[in-house]
């Protein structure tokens, strides 16, 4: 049987015993989920990330020497400050005359710059960590690789004879980085290892802000230092950019350590470095630790406190021998890992090296690498976003740069939302959290840069968030475009996170006690900032479409005006799932009446000249037609108020908007490409949404799978590409935004059989998948909720038979049955369905 055919037999296997718990489910070892490559990593973008959501390291796979560059995802300049402009309020009133009165867009524009506030911090990289070896001669037989279902980094290797293997994971149990060689030389091996960080004072400074590093005795190895008071962004010009200060709380202080033990031979410390000299395997535990102490208190840790909990992290795993460190690292991530497998078919170049892969999608089919693209955004999700951690930034967890791209902070215009995008739709709601603590901490600053700022309730953010929760405006009070320094809806956004891990977990706790007061909140604030038109409808002012312009009616470019397409989709998502939850939670009648009332108001959704769905309220003409922000296709992707089945025009029309888009450059980055691939999948274009898969791949992704952003004459590494695009695989085989869910709805026919286990849809269902020829033939329900289910399946297949807990074994054809499986005129399959219940489905033309 080809390898990428799959017998009923197989699918069905096992439904009897199957459980509820995600974790349970996929339990065997998926295929083809390992990057591997013949030659180390040359740069930092060509290196393997490692991560347990606190610690980071990308690991290059060096022969003689090798390098492990270290992360720990509290590690930021700064601390808490004053950000907010007392002066916006006087600005405001002048923005909305411009705009709504004079239609001086440009003037708004100017006066927006007078409401920012100062640049936010960066985030920072903890320290590399160097291993020399000392070889008698070539490496042959060289492999590096990435497991991911393991989450283990290998290096293997050999000299003469001999064999040496090097292991590296990041353990979320034990909270340390674990690195293991080993070699067959019955000479064993010699090596140094050494400590060093990119963040150095300037001459003459304190040498309390220094970092430094020492060997000592037993196998200890520590860097210790003091983190700058200040970071200028790096697309900032600036004759001092990296501010040191020596004054407590002023820059955090940190330190990294490893332990190292050798097994035969000696080990010793020798100045900063340790030597290793006849060990047949070497064990090293590697901490991380800072000084942060929360976003509202000053970085103040001391460096003996900070030492002490490094020294005991260190102690607790070094309790376990590496065997037990390994296994219970494994275990950890296989529990989220294989909730989801995805097989799809194994052509061409399907067992070569993954950059080799890469380098030939273009040329020869690679189906297979959709998969493990796919998988790999999984993996770095469950790497960068744990419970207890912060949620993955601009490049997850992993950084090399005191200046990195874009502060490498969270953006949240689109990039931190779209790194989540996969949490539920890819079994991996846990990793959500993360996002919800920083939510909860942006509603407390975003308070009072309301109140401040615009005289408003409520809480309110903007573009650019770090780690001290940011919520004003940047721009260092004039120098940003107000396109996206001034661009204030992030916060209706991020509540749209708590609103869907509800619609799909069904988790009214969660709704009752974190996410409605939060979504509240945001609501009141809209209702406040809503200003009314001449013609009665409400609009915001100042609006802007985020990073993009317009032509205004005086022929010049401007950025500011009101009502553009992307406010209105998400105050009005905001306020009808505020309405939702206030009714799923039996409260605030009266509220939710007003916002109904609002809602009612708001400036309607319009299609412009060449039938697109308008980006701005008025009908103007785009200045770069090619902008890679598409933000008024909100409602189409990730929003869901325009379906094939409601408000069908404005969802054609979104259409023309995309097409438009690309055909003018559009895309040509790897998240807006991602973007570009869910839009296509909403609307069920199978063949389009798989020509931005193809050009994600081809175009924008490194060698290491890594998503690129063009930059110069090179790339930058940005992951909300990778989770976008895993995102839109699953949206390609699996939607549940309209009403129902609905099997393969924009399936290319480049993948024509294949099976998906473990997608999360809403309504608390879990979903196996198995189709061939195109079309869609066994399915498999675990319900975590009763109630009614509509289930679609593409056009010339239908629901055949359903077997379900008890004597539910239903032929859809026997009008005879219980009315508990119904079809509809439209061809839709009604399931009332169990809790608790697994529903196997067969299913045929």
């Amino acid at each position: 049987m080809p390898k990428n055919k799959f017998t009923r037999r197989e699918f069905v296997a096992g439904v009897s015993a199957a459980a509820l718990a995600p974790e349970a489910l996929a339990q065997a070892r998926p295929s083809g989920v390992i990057l591997w490559y013949r030659q180390p990593a040359e740069t930092w973008t060509d290196a393997l990330p490692i991560g347990n959501g606190r610690l980071g390291a990308m690991v290059f796979g060096g022969v003689e020497s090798e390098r492990l560059q270290l992360n720990e995802d509290t590690l930021w300049s700064g601390g808490p400050r004053e950000w907010n402009n007392p002066a916006a309020t006087q600005h405001l009133a002048e923005v909305r005359r411009l705009v709504l009165d004079q239609e001086d867009y440009v003037g708004a524009d100017r006066e927006c710059r007078q409401m920012q506030g100062p640049y936010n911090e960066s985030y920072l990289p903890l320290a590399n960590l160097h291993i020399k070896m000392e070889h008698t001669g070539p490496a042959q037989d060289y492999r590096r690789e990435l497991d991911l279902d393991t989450a283990i980094s290998r290096v293997s290797y050999r000299v003469g004879r001999a064999e040496y293997v090097r292991e590296a994971f990041a353990s979320a149990p034990d909270q340390v980085i674990v690195v293991r060689l080993t070699t067959s030389d019955p000479a064993g091996m010699r090596l140094a290892l050494s400590l060093d960080s990119p963040m150095q004072s300037t001459l003459g400074q304190p040498t309390s802000v220094q970092s430094a590093s020492e060997a000592r005795a037993g196998g200890v190895l520590r860097l210790t230092g003091k983190a700058p008071a200040h970071v200028v962004p790096n697309y900032v010009q600036s004759s001092n950019p990296v501010v040191y200060d020596d004054a407590e709380g002023k820059g955090m202080r940190f330190e990294a350590a490893v332990h190292a033990i050798a097994e035969g031979g000696a080990l010793r410390a020798d100045g900063s470095v340790l030597r290793v000299e006849g060990a047949r395997a070497v064990t090293l535990w590697i901490a991380g630790i800072t000084g942060y102490r929360g976003f509202e208190r000053a970085p103040d840790g001391s460096a003996a406190a900070i030492a002490a909990v490094c020294r005991s992290r260190l102690e607790d795993a070094q309790a376990k021998d590496y065997a037990a460190l390994r296994g219970a690292h494994i275990a950890d991530h296989r529990r989220l890992f294989r909730r989801v497998s995805l097989k799809l078919p194994k052509l061409g170049l399907a067992d070569a090296p993954t950059d080799e892969r890469l380098r030939g999608f273009a040329e020869r089919p690679d189906p297979d690498l959709v998969a493990l693209y796919f998988q790999y955004g999984r993996y770095l999700l469950i790497a960068s976003s744990r419970a207890g951690t912060q949620p993955a930034n601009l490049q997850g967890i992993w950084n090399e740069q005191v200046r990195p791209p874009w502060s490498s902070n969270w953006t949240a215009n689109i990039n931190v939302q779209m790194n989540y995008w996969a949490a539920e739709t890819c079994n991996l709601n846990e990793c959500h959290e993360p996002l919800f603590q920083l939510i909860e901490g942006l509603a407390k600053t975003g308070a009072r840069t309301a109140e401040v700022n615009y005289g408003c309730r409520g809480w309110v953010t903007h573009h650019n968030v770090d780690l001290w929760r940011q919520s004003a405006p940047v721009g260092d009070f004039g120098q940003g475009s107000p396109t996206w320094a001034n661009w204030g809806m992030s916060a209706p956004w991020l509540c749209a996170h708590l609103w869907e891990h509800y619609a799909f977990t069904g988790d009214s706790t969660f709704l009752r006690t974190r996410a409605y007061p939060l979504m509240k909140s945001a609501a009141e604030f809209c209702l406040d900032w809503l200003v009314e038109r001449k013609d009665g409808k409400l609009t915001t002012c100042p609006s802007e479409s985020t990073e993009n312009n317009f032509v205004g009616p005086d022929g010049r470019t401007a950025e500011t005006s009101d009502g553009c397409t992307m406010d209105m989709a998400l105050i009005s998502e905001l306020f009808a799932n505020c309405m939702e939850a206030a009714r799923a939670l039996r409260t605030d009648a009266e509220f939710a009446a007003k916002l109904k009332a609002a809602r009612a108001r708001l400036i309607p959704y319009q299609i412009g000249k060449h039938g697109q769905l308008q980006e701005w309220s008025k009908d103007f003409e785009e200045k770069t037609p090619g902008q890679r922000h598409m933000s008024h296709m909100y409602p189409l992707f990730p929003g869901s108020e325009f379906t094939s089945r409601r408000n069908r025009e404005l969802w054609k029309a979104s259409r023309v908007s995309l097409e438009r888009r690309l055909a003018a450059g559009g895309a040509y980055t790897g998240w807006s490409r991602a973007w570009a691939i869910n839009f296509w999948a909403r609307l069920l274009d199978g063949e389009k949404a798989y020509e931005s898969v193809a050009m994600l791949l081809k175009h924008s992704t490194g060698p290491n799978l890594f998503d690129t952003h063009p930059a110069g004459d090179s790339w930058i590494f940005q992951i909300d590409g990778n989770f976008g695009g895993t995102a839109a695989i699953a949206e390609m085989l699996l939607q549940s935004h309209d009403g129902g869910i609905d099997f393969l709805p924009a399936l290319p026919g480049a993948w024509p059989d294949g099976r998906v286990t473990g997608l999360r849809a809403r309504g608390g269902v879990v979903v196996d998948l198995q189709w061939s020829g195109g079309k869609a033939t066994d399915a498999r329900l675990h319900v975590g909720r009763a109630g009614d289910l509509l289930l679609r399946t593409a056009a010339g297949t239908r629901v055949k038979e359903v077997r379900g807990p008890g004597r539910w074994v239903f032929d859809t054809q026997d009008e005879g049955r219980p009315v508990v499986l119904r079809r509809q005129a439209d061809g839709a399959v009604l399931l009332r369905l169990k809790s608790g219940g697994v529903y196997v489905m067969t299913l045929g033309s």
